[in-house]
């Protein structure tokens, strides 16, 4: 490491400690020249893939925005969304990969947003899987179904009742 006063190439590190919620490490240095201690922050950094071929920093503000769009008019709070886009970001962290594809993200996504709100997730699944037809919908909502009634949700009426169209 440098020495930002002097630019002499060799120094000590005389404390470290986690910062950040542990996705940084701040270190306490002093050069061995001019004898001045300085801050240092290492970060990982954790970058996606887009479908062009660009790569960007990972932003969770972006996953934010995204999720965001879909929860428009739904009753999903501000902190909703941090808590989500947190799980996100920890999710990603966890593959170990310095690397991932916007894929891994958008997939990253859909678990924790079906857990906070099923419209909004309907909503976000059908950009983001491409449904192009009423089908896709009616799949993924019986999909939906099968797994509420697996979890005991079946005798709750305020998760996703759709009407089934001969019964109007």
């Amino acid at each position: 490491m440098q020495c930002p006063f002097c630019r002499h190439h060799d120094t000590r590190v005389l404390d470290s400690r986690a910062a950040d919620d542990g996705t940084a490490i701040r270190r306490r240095r002093q050069c061995l020249e001019c004898e001045r201690r300085f801050t240092t922050v290492e970060q990982v950094t954790l970058a996606v893939v887009k479908r062009s071929g660009t790569t960007e920093p990972f932003s969770r503000e972006k996953v934010i925005s995204g999720v965001r769009k879909a929860c428009q008019g739904r009753p999903v709070s501000d902190s909703d969304l941090a808590r989500l886009g947190q799980q996100v970001e920890d999710t990603i962290r966890a593959s170990g990969a310095a690397e991932v594809l916007s894929h891994e993200v958008g997939m990253a996504t859909l678990p924790p947003l079906r857990e906070l709100d099923e419209v909004a997730y309907l909503r976000f699944a059908s950009v983001y899987r491409s449904f192009d037809s009423l089908a896709d919908f009616e799949a993924e909502i019986a999909l939906l179904r099968v797994e509420q009634q697996a979890d005991g949700h079946a005798d709750n009426p305020s998760r996703l009742t759709v009407p089934h169209p001969d019964r109007r």
